[in-house]
């Protein structure tokens, strides 16, 4: 009898209806099997629901636009600030470099993160990002800062 092994690599892809994973799949048989599909493991968080999930204090809010951006137009009060360039580099940081950098406790990978950025586009890429590090509950609000400030007075502008 002959064994066979299978290694399963996941590819995540970032697509318009939701996030893409492509499965390769070798073996002793045959190589180059391709299994796609597209899952909605990550929803979209309504104002409405980011208001009491911030509320609520079980989650981290991660606003992934420039810190220019923040300081010109504010911030949604109790988010942390990770530039989308930063976010896969961060969430693989040790916590003690994570605290000193970011001033907060670095997320497990079983917390709760929440993304945001100017009007979901970017936050949509830093929770793809998110989800191949292994943090499968990450959502984005997908409103942004624009939906946000129709709703709210913003946060004074932050020193750093």
């Amino acid at each position: 009898m002959q064994a066979y092994s299978h290694c399963l690599l996941p590819h995540a892809q970032f697509s318009a209806d939701g996030l893409s994973v492509n499965w390769p799949i070798s073996s002793g048989l045959s190589s180059g099997w391709l299994l796609n599909f597209c899952t909605t493991i990550c929803e979209d968080v309504t104002y409405k629901e980011l208001k009491n999930l911030l509320k609520s204090k079980k989650i981290m809010l991660i606003d992934v636009r420039e810190p220019w951006e923040i300081h010109e137009s504010g911030k949604i009060p109790g988010s942390v600030n990770i530039p989308l360039d930063d976010v896969g580099e961060a969430l693989q940081m040790n916590p003690k470099d994570f605290k000193e950098k970011y001033k907060e406790v670095k997320p497990s990978k079983s917390d709760s993160l929440v993304f945001s950025c100017l009007a979901g586009v970017r936050s949509k890429k830093a929770m793809v990002t998110a989800v191949s590090l292994g943090f499968n509950s990450a959502q984005h609000f997908a409103g942004g800062w624009k939906e946000w400030a129709t709703y709210e007075l913003p946060e004074k502008k932050q020193e750093n």
